[in-house]
Formats: structure tokens, C-alpha cells, sequence
């Protein structure tokens, strides 16, 4: 073991400059047996580092390599396995456990008394030792390799000292005097010896010459505690007399902290009575405004005003604890009720007066507002009550029973004025609508005077319904509007129409928009978010903008319910007056309803503009419900007519009256609905008559016996084209085009089947020619055909001379001119498509002639130019 312990430290551990202090020879525990060594080593450099190196023989040859290696700091445990018997396993706990088995016993105990005597100096007993025997952790350890290892080496580590710069000239100085020290090492040590002893023997009597000082030095010591002892004495005594100070002072400190909270207690007394006066005390002159001030002249109620928002202040104090126990505090809450109970039960009367005398007073007829069609206005009323609205917003704060029963009052008595006037203007606006006006009254037979009612509600809807009849069934359907032109009565009626409708919205309007912002002022019942505009109804959105907090949100959302229920109650007839008007109407003149559609249309767009949730916008919408009812109903009831129409059998049909009719019908519209907001609407319909119109033009055409069906057809579709083009109406672009394929379609159809009776034997014998060419028999070869043979095709062409062409030709004209009515004028139209395939089968009769018989020099008795003279001469003789 010792050879190998030279060798390990010759080859690899001092070229590291580490020294070997103990080894063993193990193998690992449990595996196959293979054999290394454990290093306990030390560095020759400081700061000494301790390290367990593993060190393996190679494979390839005798020499050894270190493996592995572990600083002894990182050593936890070392694991004996058996304190009392003899066990070569043991493990030490690095990061993990490494489980050993020694060579020998005496190895693994020498090895783990190196690893704790190392644990001792170095690492200062971290390491923990388990199961190991006590006699191999004590210092002294039995001679043995290991004492000399582990001991004599860190020992002579220990003793060893190196000799600095001033000890080495020392040495040298020495050496260069004894000459013979290096010759003669016995003689040197000699010599140095005897020096040694003569600085004894100096030290010795440098010692004893020392003890007199010493002796001084003991002697002033004791003077020294002597004088302490005396200084002692007198700081007692200054300590005693200092007692007596402090505790005056302390009783001086405890006189000012005492007069320190009486100043305190006064201040914070004066504080509550200053708060108590400031914010409790209502001057006389509120108090006697509250209870004798005049709410009739503007500046008695700016006073009660003042007095109210005072005494509500007062009453809204936020009193500190135990300010409700004062009974001057509890007098004065108690004048303050009284006085709030007071003035409410004054403010109530008054207004409660204000508004019966406004009920009855306001009882004006509508005599001087009849030429004009025009609504009362109450701003005079609203003005006047405005100036009582902080006062309403102070009762609905303190008396909320007294507020809401202000309201009621309020909506009953001018729920009353409002039904009067409004069913005194609506039935004015239905004489008017009626014509029982002063210009219209020779025509309907009615009696009375313009400027008054001339009956009840029920002899006007008499009077309505006999009007409507009256006026036979005069613009109300596309029939009647395609037998005649719209007349300048009629244009008259519809304008006149349109402008009381108006005049009748012009008017509901501001009303109702004046009557709900006073309701919304006068009794502070908010509308618009700009009211919420408050310090104390604002919070962030997380963006830096205020909006209204959450609970403020819900106020506005119940203020608004409010206001749309009072003016319900209050204009609760404008909705039934309104659908009564418009059914009027309607029954007037069916085509009325596009008139109201786009009046009431633009009405509500305005009230949804300035608010969406008001009592306007949402009582307009309901109309405008039944309005768009009415005219889907006429849309339909014109579809309907257009069904049930029916025609002459002994006249030609011509354009028909629905086909005029629609023309009409979409200039009327295209004026009405000219920027209107429901154009959608007119489209719609659109849509819906043109495809009526298209079904029953065709219905008719299929039943005509007197005129062709491709007559018919032609000069209908022809009509619809000519309309949609000249109208432009950018939705029925696609029914224009097919108009014009319909009406192309059956010109042509037309025209082929007309031509065929002129020529008739010539058309028969060349769709027999083609027939055989079609069979299969090569043209060159038809002629020898028995039946179509040279000498038949000049049989039949000698029967079409020209004259008698020319003849078949005016006939044919005279024909057409009968089969076409004169409003679309298109005889010249047709007689011009009746050339131009008449020429087309003439030169296809001649390109027969030049295939199936060449050579034969057959020809037809007239020429092209021939032709073109006929058509020309006889267009011009007609």
C-alpha cells in the first residue's frame, strides 16, 4: 500500500501540487467487483482545499488516472455502518449517497479518522459521523501509517514557518561571519548556543532591574483609586440634589400637559357651537317668507325660493355624534319640520289653483285659429309656471306625497284643455280634408259656415263617408287613372290634401315637443344626459371621460318612464284623432295614403332625431304603423283591380288602362317620394305593380279575340318600356329590360306571322323545297321532283306578279293599321320591320332558286328595288 501511495502521489497529485494524507482501497457495494482508490488530499497553496478524489487503474495499462473528485466541504455524512463490530461498508453523502466496501477494516477506519481530523481543521465539524467507533474521532490517534500521515504531516504543515526578508540577511549576515558553518555544522551550533545563553543571562537582569519601575507604577495605581473613590463620592451627592429637581419638573410637566387638553377641549367646544350656529340658524326673513311669503309676484317667489333652498340646507345637515341629544338641536329640527310643512301645504294650493284656473280659463274656442289650421300655444302658461320649478324640485326632495299629487293635478286638468283643443283642430282639419270649407262647399252640398263647427263628431264621419261617394271613385285606382288624365281638380284636391296633413303634423309637433320640455323642467324629471352633468353624478370610464354613475343612470331611466306616462295621459287623443284623420283619407282618395306615408315618415325621423324614447316619437311611430298599412292596402287593392279588369269584345284593345295607369301612378309617386326617407317603401310597391302588370298584359293579350295577342303584347310592352326609360327609376331597370325583350319578342312574331299571307303558295312550295333538302335529296336535284319541278315553281311564281305583290302588300297594311291602336304609334314601325323581312325571305327565296335549280334562268316577277318602291308608295299613300 505504501508503494502504491508514492506512486498516486509522484504521478497525480503533485503535479496538481495536492498531498496525499490517506487511501483506500474499496470497490463499490452490491456491483460487480472493481477495484479504485479513495484520496483523502490537501493543497500545498493557501486557502487549503480538501478534496475525496477516486482514482481508477486504467484499462489499457499499469498507470493510474483520477476519475472523480469531490470537495470535502460538500460531504455530509460518513456512514461507519457498524460502531462495535468489524464492517468493511461504509457510504459517504455527497449530492448523493455513495455506498463502499473496503479492502480491509483497518483501511476504512484509518481513512475516516483522516476524513474527521480534516472535518475538524478545516471544515469546523460540519460533517456528520455516523455509527463510527468514539476512539477514531479523538485527537491523539495510535502511531501507525495513519498518525504518520495524518498527524506528522499536518503537524510539521503546521510548525513550518517561511522566513521573511530581514530574517534571511539575518542568516546570511551569521553564516558569512562563521566562515566554517557550512564545513563545520557542529562547531556553528556550538557557537550559537553560547550566544544564546549570554542573551538569557541579559534578559534575566534586564527583568529584575525593571521591579523598582515596577514598584512606581503599583504606587500611582493606587493613588489613582484613591482619587476615584474621592470623585465618586461627590457625584453621589450631586445626584441626590438632582432628585429633588426632577420631581419638580415632573410636576411642572404634568401642570402643562393638564392645561394643554383644556385648551384642546375649548377649542373643539367652540368648533361644534360655531358648526351649530352656522349651519342650524335660519333668518327671520326665510322664516317669514316660509310662512307668509307672497307666491304670486315674481319676487315673492325668488324669496320663498331663497327660503326653501335655506331651510332644505338646514335640514340636510350632516350633524356629528351626539348633536341629535341637544335639545336646542331638537328645538330647532322641530321649528324646521314645522316649517317645511307649512310651506309645502301653501305651495301646494297655490299651484293646485294656478293649474284649475288654467283648466277653465284656457277654454278659448278654435274660431280665430280656423282659416289658418293652427294649434293654441301655451308657452305664456309654461313660462309662467317655470319660475315656480326650483320650488317643485324642493318639494319632490321634501314632501314627495304633496309632489306627486301636484302631478296628477296637473295632467288632469290640462288633459281636459288638450282633448277640447285637439278635437276642435282635428275636426276642422277633416272639414277642410272634407271640403265643407267656404271655396268647396257648392260641391259636396254642405251647409254652414267656415269659420265654425257646423256639427258633431258623428255627422262629420256621416259627412266623410257621403263625400268619398260623392266624389265617384275619382284618382282611386290605376284604372280609373289610365281612363283619364289626372284632371287639374284632382292635382288640386291631392296638393290641398297634402298641405292640411302637413299643416296638421306642423302643428303636433312643437306642441307636444313644448308640453314634454316643460313637464320635464317644471317637475325635474331629467331627459337628456346633459342634465346628469354633476360632480356628484359623474364617474370615470376608465378613459378620462365622466359619464353618470350607475344609480344616477337608473334615476334618468324612472324620470323618463314618468314623462313618457304623463304626456300619454295628457295627449292620450292625439294617436285615435290621428288614425281617424288618416282613415278619412283614405276613404277620400286611396292614393292619399303615399302622400301621408311621406309626411309621417319624415315626422317621425325628425322626433326619433331629437330623441328616439319621447312621447312624439313613439306616438308618430304608431301611425306611421297605420299609414304603411293603408298603403300596402291600396298597393294591393290597384293588383286587385288590375285582375278583375275586362275588356271590350267588339274594340280593339290598345294600351291598356292599367298600363296608363301605372305610368300615372309612378309620376304621382316619383313626385311625392322625391328625398322622402322611405323610399324602400315605394320601391316595394314598385316591385309589385310592375309585376301585376307584366301577369294581366299578358292575362288580357291571351283573352283578346278582336286584336292579335302579339299586338296586344307588343304595344303594351312597347308602352312600359317607353315609361321605365323616360322615368329612369333605378329598381326596375331589370322589368325595363325585359319589357323591351317582350315587346322586340313580339314585334318579330308579329310581323313573320302577318308577311306569310301575301305570299302565301310561294312560302308553302319553298318550305316543301327545304323540306326535301332536309330529307336528304341534294339540291341540285330537287327540280327533278314531280312536285317541285321547274315548271311547278313557274306556275306559282306567274301567280305573284308584281301588281298583285303590290296589292297582298296594301291590304296587309290596311290590316295592320287596323290591328294597332294610334297612342303608341308604331304602324310605321312595324310597316318598316315588315320590309326588312319581307326583303329577307325574298332573297332567301332567290338563293333557293340559284341552288336547287341553276341554270334554269327562273326569277321572281319583281326585284328588291320593287319592293322598296311598294312599301314606300303605299306608307305614303295611307
Amino acid at each position: 500500500m505504501t508503494a502504491i501511495k508514492h506512486a498516486l502521489q509522484r504521478d497525480i497529485f503533485t503535479p496538481n501540487d495536492e498531498r496525499l494524507l490517506s487511501i483506500v482501497n474499496v470497490c463499490k457495494a452490491g456491483k460487480k467487483k472493481k477495484n479504485c482508490f479513495l484520496c483523502a488530499t490537501v493543497t500545498t497553496e493557501r486557502p487549503v482545499q480538501v478534496k475525496v478524489v477516486k482514482v481508477k487503474k486504467s484499462d489499457k495499462g499499469d498507470f493510474y488516472k483520477r476519475q472523480m473528485a469531490w470537495e470535502l466541504r460538500d460531504l455530509a455524512e460518513v456512514d461507519a455502518k457498524d460502531a462495535n463490530k468489524e464492517n468493511p461498508e461504509f457510504d459517504l453523502h455527497f449530492e448523493k449517497v455513495y455506498r463502499w466496501v473496503a479492502s480491509s477494516t483497518a483501511e476504512k477506519n484509518s481513512f475516516i479518522s483522516c476524513i474527521w481530523k480534516l472535518n475538524q481543521r478545516y471544515l469546523r465539524k460540519k460533517v456528520e459521523f455516523v455509527n463510527v467507533s468514539p476512539q477514531l474521532l479523538e485527537e491523539s490517534v495510535p502511531s501507525g501509517e495513519s498518525q504518520s500521515v495524518a498527524g506528522g504531516d499536518e503537524d510539521a504543515l503546521d510548525d513550518y514557518q517561511e522566513l521573511n526578508t530581514r530574517e534571511e540577511q539575518d542568516i546570511e549576515n551569521m553564516m558569512q561571519v562563521c566562515e566554517y558553518a557550512i564545513s563545520n555544522a557542529e562547531a556553528f551550533a556550538e557557537k550559537l548556543s553560547r550566544e544564546l545563553q549570554v542573551l538569557d543571562g541579559a534578559n534575566i537582569q534586564s527583568i529584575m532591574a525593571s521591579e523598582k519601575q515596577v514598584n512606581i507604577l503599583m504606587q500611582l495605581l493606587d493613588e489613582a483609586l484613591a482619587e476615584v473613590d474621592t470623585i465618586e463620592g461627590k457625584l453621589l451627592g450631586y445626584e441626590e440634589m438632582l432628585q429633588s429637581v426632577k420631581e419638580q419638573m415632573d410636576q411642572i410637566s404634568q401642570s402643562n400637559h393638564l392645561i394643554q387638553i383644556s385648551n384642546t377641549n375649548n377649542s373643539k367646544l367652540l368648533d361644534e357651537i360655531q358648526f351649530l350656529v352656522n349651519y342650524l340658524d335660519l333668518s327671520k326673513g326665510h322664516i317669514r317668507a316660509l310662512q307668509e311669503g307672497d307666491l304670486s309676484s315674481p319676487k315673492g317667489i325668488e324669496a320663498c325660493t331663497n327660503a326653501a333652498e335655506a331651510l332644505l340646507q338646514c335640514m340636510n345637515v350632516a350633524l356629528r355624534p351626539g348633536h341629535d341629544k341637544l335639545s336646542a338641536v331638537k328645538q330647532q329640527q322641530q321649528l324646521f319640520t314645522e316649517l317645511r310643512d307649512v310651506f309645502a301645504r301653501r305651495l301646494t294650493n297655490h299651484l293646485n289653483n294656478v293649474f284649475v284656473h288654467q283648466g277653465h280659463d284656457q277654454s278659448s274656442t278654435l274660431a280665430q285659429h280656423v282659416a289658418e289650421l293652427t294649434l293654441p300655444k301655451h308657452s305664456p302658461l309654461h313660462r309662467d309656471l317655470l319660475r315656480y320649478a326650483k320650488l317643485m324640485e324642493w318639494l319632490k326632495s321634501t314632501q314627495r306625497e304633496k309632489y306627486e299629487g301636484l302631478s296628477r293635478t296637473y295632467v288632469d286638468y290640462m288633459t281636459r284643455l288638450y282633448e277640447r283643443e285637439i278635437k276642435d283642430f282635428f275636426e276642422i282639419a277633416k272639414i277642410k280634408m272634407a271640403g265643407t270649407t267656404k271655396e268647396g262647399k257648392g260641391k259636396f252640398g254642405l251647409h254652414g259656415s267656415s269659420g265654425k263647427l257646423t256639427g258633431s263628431t258623428s255627422s262629420l264621419n256621416k259627412l266623410s263617408v257621403n263625400s268619398s261617394n260623392s266624389r265617384r271613385s275619382q284618382s282611386s285606382s290605376l284604372l280609373d287613372m289610365g281612363n283619364m288624365s289626372a284632371s287639374d281638380l284632382d292635382v288640386a284636391d291631392r296638393t290641398k290634401f297634402d298641405k292640411i296633413f302637413e299643416q296638421v303634423l306642423s302643428e303636433l309637433e312643437p306642441l307636444c315637443l313644448a308640453e314634454q320640455d316643460f313637464v320635464s323642467k317644471f317637475f325635474k324629471l331629467q331627459q337628456h344626459a346633459a342634465l346628469a352633468q354633476g360632480e356628484n353624478m359623474e364617474e370615470s370610464d376608465g378613459l378620462g371621460y365622466s359619464r353618470p354613475s350607475s344609480e344616477h343612470r337608473q334615476s334618468m331611466s324612472s324620470d323618463k318612464d314618468v314623462v313618457r306616462q304623463m304626456m300619454n295621459k295628457i295627449f292620450h287623443s292625439i294617436e285615435t284623432e290621428l288614425n281617424s284623420l288618416i282613415a278619412l283619407g283614405d276613404k277620400i282618395d286611396s292614393f292619399n295614403s303615399l302622400y301621408m306615408l311621406v309626411k309621417m315618415s319624415h315626422h317621425v325621423w325628425t322626433a326619433e332625431t331629437v330623441d328616439p324614447a319621447s312621447f312624439l316619437s313613439t306616438t308618430l311611430g304608431n301611425v306611421l304603423v297605420t299609414v304603411k298599412r293603408n298603403f300596402d292596402k291600396c298597393i294591393s287593392g290597384q293588383i286587385r283591380q288590375m285582375e278583375e279588369v275586362k275588356i271590350s269584345k267588339k274594340s280593339k284593345v290598345g294600351i291598356l288602362p292599367f298600363v296608363t295607369g301605372f305610368e300615372e301612378f309612378a309620376e304621382l309617386a316619383e313626385t311625392i317620394f322625391r328625398n322622402a326617407e322611405r323610399r324602400g317603401d315605394l320601391d316595394k310597391a314598385y316591385a309589385k305593380l310592375i309585376q301585376a302588370v307584366f301577369q294581366n298584359v299578358e292575362k288580357v293579350a291571351s283573352e283578346s279575340q278582336k286584336t292579335p295577342r302579339d299586338v296586344v303584347m307588343m304595344e303594351n310592352f312597347h308602352h312600359i318600356f317607353s315609361t321605365l326609360s323616360r322615368m329612369k327609376i333605378s329598381c326596375l331597370e331589370a322589368e325595363r329590360k325585359e319589357a323591351k325583350h317582350k315587346y322586340l319578342d313580339h314585334l318579330q312574331s308579329y310581323v313573320i306571322n302577318s308577311l306569310g299571307q301575301p305570299l302565301e303558295k310561294l312560302n308553302h312550295f319553298f318550305e316543301g323545297v327545304e323540306a326535301r333538302v332536309a330529307q336528304g335529296v341534294r339540291e341540285e336535284e330537287v327540280s327533278y321532283q314531280l312536285a317541285f319541278s321547274k315548271q311547278e315553281l313557274r306556275k306559282v311564281i306567274r301567280e305573284y306578279p308584281g301588281k298583285e305583290v303590290k296589292k297582298g302588300l296594301d291590304n296587309l297594311y290596311k290590316k295592320v293599321d287596323k290591328h294597332l291602336c294610334e297612342e303608341e304609334s308604331l304602324l310605321q314601325v312595324v310597316w318598316h320591320s315588315m320590309q326588312d323581312e319581307f326583303i329577307r325571305q325574298y332573297k332567301h327565296f332567290e338563293g333557293l332558286i340559284n341552288r336547287c335549280y341553276p341554270g334554269s334562268g327562273i326569277t321572281m316577277d319583281f326585284t328588291i328595288q320593287d319592293m322598296l318602291e311598294y312599301f314606300s308608295s303605299i306608307a305614303q299613300s295611307h
